[in-house]
């Protein structure tokens, strides 16, 4: 059901979609109802590709959030948005207006007549001067917004661009701050950087972003461009340099120092700003930086910036003086509350005046939209008009008959309306029953793809776990023995890879091994009564849940030849470790079960038992 109180805030980004639903409280206070987050990949910031990837993020995030409001204040893309601040000699306000058109026309890199621009004043200088923020975006990248807020619903009523909102989401969350404090906004393509100084402010934009790192180690380690990005999120960091031990993950390797480089190259453009704005703009030494975006949170940005700076570091939050709904989940929200920086700014829109107030919605859509608000007047008008005819019209017989004329004249009409009423009701209800059964056609075809991702990715572990086990020497090897799905349907025959024995037994551990690796029942020690027992076995009265995988390990036995009496378990650990790290499957029911064999005399090699869960559960 719509809410008529709420309203969106939709960030357009270059490498994600972010909207916040907002609400105002009887304070007038913005109150967070409920967010979403969906990336749009490498095809976001590539204009060929990127309106219909963003109207699948944003069907896709309706369908999964279910908001309740259809009306939107839209974020235009840093990378697609020219910002400029200038400086206009202290003349009559009256010709203030004009000179702002000469500047554009000066400053802009595209002809006017193919661009959308706004701008504001934002103060005076000591000598007198106005410091104006001039903004601008092609008409069709603005144009481009509509037809999929039009595509999907939503009613878009302003166009803002980050630096704006940004501004206004700092000063609203950190209006109390005192000395010179500068904000970073890391995108995906490009960056944001604002100075706040005694109600004063200066930004600039920097072509640099987080994809510069996970394409450079795209092309390094030769991967595709999602692979890479997930390798980023989950492993990367920035390296701090110096005399630090490499990684012995040779992707952590890698990412770290792409990482630094492109951290770098950042820091020298930062550097470089804040010279300006201390010569140039007559500002003061930063004391403090504020991180924003989805890069910021790589591990160790803050220290490399801290170094590199000399000032403190701390993340910004965007909901430090914002309410928020009971029913949001704060520790989910705080992985992703330093890139809402901009969607805040576009809330606070409609909770009260702003310092920067932007809008960059065409001349044309504008005046459709103006008309919008002025058809009630219109209507008013109208029905105004009608009752006043009518009213005259009750002194003379004539115009009674007339007018009853004309009334059964519009009820033969209205009846087969009301008929052809009916009948589309019926066809949209057909329609609604055709999109839920084609939803469900569609996740059973993404189904017939999980099996091959899956193996692929348990390939991927072993593959990684040999390579950072291996040594001159001491070859390494793990694979599959047996693969089987277990469920309340009672247990499956496994898969077995040609070769292996399928009669091949489990030994079991001894309980003080189960005991040190975590593998008895809570509170159990030891030595107690059912302790030797495998608490995996089969016939202990418990059901699997459907999407739980029964997985059987062989490896080669490095206990007696690394001479390390762990090794073989620390192996399994190891393989554990990494299952739970990937997304397609459960951590909490990803683990080992059963026991770590003994070491087959024969082909000196040894197996353990793991339980993994997927997600979503696996369905057949």
């Amino acid at each position: 059901m719509l809410n008529s109180k709420s309203f969106l805030g939709v960030d357009f980004g270059a490498g994600s979609l972010k909207i916040a639903e907002f609400e105002l409280d009887e304070s007038g206070s913005l109150v967070l109802k409920q967010y979403g987050v969906r990336s749009l990949g490498l095809e976001g910031s590539r204009d060929s590709a990127r309106e219909g990837v963003i109207r699948k993020a944003v069907q896709e995030l309706f369908a999964e959030r279910g908001f309740g409001s259809k009306r939107v204040n839209a974020c235009a893309p840093g990378f697609h948005v020219f910002s400029k601040f200038v400086k206009l000699p202290p003349v009559d306000s009256a010709k203030i207006p004009q000179i702002i058109q000469y500047e554009a026309q000066q400053n802009v890199p595209f002809p006017l007549e193919e661009v959308v621009w706004d701008s504001q004043i934002l103060g005076n200088t000591a000598n007198g001067e106005y410091e104006v923020l001039l903004v601008a975006i092609k008409s069709d990248v603005v144009e481009g917004l509509f037809r999929t807020a039009d595509s999907s619903g939503l009613k878009l009523q302003l166009v803002d661009v980050s630096p704006a909102a940004l501004c206004n989401a700092f000063r609203y969350n950190y209006g109390d701050l005192e000395g010179c404090a500068m904000l970073l906004d890391i995108g995906a393509k490009t960056s944001n950087l604002l100075f706040f100084e005694q109600g004063k402010v200066y930004a600039r934009g920097i072509n640099i972003g987080a994809n510069s790192i996970t394409q450079d180690f795209a092309a390094e380690a030769k991967l595709r461009f999602p692979e890479a990005e997930k390798i980023k999120i989950a492993e990367g960091f920035v390296s701090l340099g110096g005399a630090y031990e490499e990684p012995e993950n040779p992707h952590q390797a890698a990412i770290s120092k792409i990482a630094r480089q492109v951290m770098t190259r950042l820091h020298i453009q930062v550097n470089q700003t804040i010279q300006f704005y201390k010569g140039q703009q007559g500002g003061s030494a930063p004391t403090q930086l504020y991180l924003a975006g989805g890069a910021s949170v790589m591990p160790y940005a803050a220290q490399f910036f801290a170094e590199k700076l000399n000032v403190g570091v701390d993340y910004f939050n965007p909901f430090r003086a914002v309410q928020i709904d009971p029913s949001i989940n704060l520790e989910e929200l705080a992985t992703v509350a330093h890139s809402f920086g901009e969607v805040v700014g576009l809330g606070l829109r409609n909770a009260a005046q702003c310092p920067v107030e932007l809008n960059l919605v065409p001349k044309s859509i504008r005046k459709r939209q103006q008309l919008d608000q002025k058809k009630p007047y219109f209507i008013a008008t109208v029905l105004s008009l009608v009752l006043a005819v009518f009213s005259f019209g009750l002194f003379f017989d004539r115009v009674a008959a007339v007018q009853k004329n004309a009334q059964q004249s519009i009820l033969q009409e209205l009846q087969p309306l009301q008929a052809k009423e009916s009948t589309l009701k019926g066809h949209e209800n057909k329609i609604s029953r055709t999109k839920e059964e084609l939803k469900a056609y569609s996740a059973w075809l993404n189904q017939r793809f999980y099996w091959p991702d899956l193996l692929g990715e348990i390939r991927g572990v072993l593959l990684a776990t040999e390579q950072s086990l291996s040594r001159p020497g001491l070859p390494v090897g793990i694979w599959i023995e047996r693969f089987g799905t277990n469920s309340t349907a009672g247990p499956k025959e496994p898969v077995e890879e040609e070769g292996t024995d399928s009669a091949a037994g489990f030994y079991k551990m001894d309980p003080k091994l189960l005991e040190r690796y975590g593998l008895l029942p809570t509170g159990m020690k030891a030595g107690e009564p059912g302790a030797d027992e495998d608490p995996d076995a089969e016939g202990d009265g418990k059901e699997e849940g459907a999407g739980n995988i029964s997985v059987t390990f062989r490896a080669v036995d490095l206990s007696s030849r690394s001479g390390d009496p762990s090794a073989n378990g620390k192996m399994a650990f190891m393989v554990q470790d990494a299952l739970q790290l990937s997304e397609l499957l459960d951590k909490d029911g990803t683990k080992l079960s059963g026991q770590i064999s003994e070491v087959d005399s024969e082909d000196s090699t040894f197996t353990f038992d793991m339980s993994i869960k997927v997600k979503p559960p696996v369905t057949e």
